[in-house]
């Protein structure tokens, strides 16, 4: 049997801004790591996996 939970939440102004803000930083690490990935299959052939995605992260930490 499987079950489902709803919750629903009403933040205030300044948890919405940062909630805004952090899912906004989700999705542009999410899309560049995919992008990195895409490329490098469709131009090498060759797999990305977690490993060296998580270099790139680690990278992409270090420039402005």
């Amino acid at each position: 049997m499987e079950r489902a939970f709803n919750y629903r939440f009403y933040p205030t102004l300044e948890q919405e801004s940062l909630l805004r803000r952090t899912l906004g930083c989700v999705r542009l690490v999410y899309n560049k790591a995919l992008h990195e990935r895409t490329q490098a299959w469709y131009s090498l052939q060759e797999r990305v996996d977690y490993a060296q995605t998580s270099s790139m992260l680690t990278a992409w930490k270090k420039q402005e």
